[in-house]
């Protein structure tokens, strides 16, 4: 990875804004699953997202949970080591009726986090979906169809992968938002600008 400074003028005297440009950025959004974890990597360059690879680590449900943990957590130190990812996302655990679902979904994810040793953002099914998609509550479908359109992907893709990918540009979008934030933040007044502090000679 390549980091660039830049500092721009502030509108606050004596101080600059130092943005970070970040080229050939690639990111790894993970989809935890006990029976298919979904994996999907692009690529950043500016405000542009681009498609690197994706797919499905498949777990065997005849084998024990210790057994799908390590495949999880050896799987994607591969998939680290090989494309180099430098920020990872991942989906939060949600509410679930069924405990026990719930308990090996927590530790497919734990097993995804610990395996990435990179700096991981995390973020919930209602947030990624709409990030790519504009609506909270959209449908698995309408997921991969933007997630296709987004990174110009034509072929047919997995539902896992796509989720990965969809919380992949969820947390690019996240970065870029909250730069321009950062960029078009006002600055405070300093407190000698401020009439309840002026003081008669």
């Amino acid at each position: 990875m390549i980091v660039v400074a830049r500092i721009e003028p502030s509108e606050n005297p004596g101080t600059a804004l130092i943005q970070m440009e970040f080229f050939n950025m690639v990111i790894i959004g993970i989809d935890p699953g006990s029976r298919h974890t979904g994996y999907g990597l692009i690529r950043i360059e500016g405000n542009q997202s681009f498609y690197i690879t994706s797919g499905c680590i498949h777990l065997d449900t005849e084998k024990e949970i210790p057994e799908r943990l390590q495949k999880i957590f050896f799987e994607l130190q591969k998939i680290i080591t090989l494309h180099q990812p430098v920020e990872a996302a991942i989906e939060q655990v949600f509410m679930h009726e069924n405990p026990g679902s719930a308990l090996k979904l927590g530790q497919a994810r734990g097993a995804a986090i610990v395996a990435l040793t990179i700096p991981v953002a995390e973020y919930s099914a209602r947030q990624v979906k709409q990030s790519v998609v504009g609506y909270g509550a959209a449908k698995k479908e309408q997921v991969q169809h933007m997630v296709g359109r987004l990174l110009n992907i034509t072929e047919k893709l997995q539902v896992d992968a796509a989720d990965a990918l969809a919380i992949a540009l969820c947390h690019a979008h996240s970065r870029l938002s909250n730069k321009i934030l950062l960029k078009n933040k006002s600055p405070q007044r300093s407190k000698k600008n401020r009439w309840r502090d002026y003081i008669p000679e």
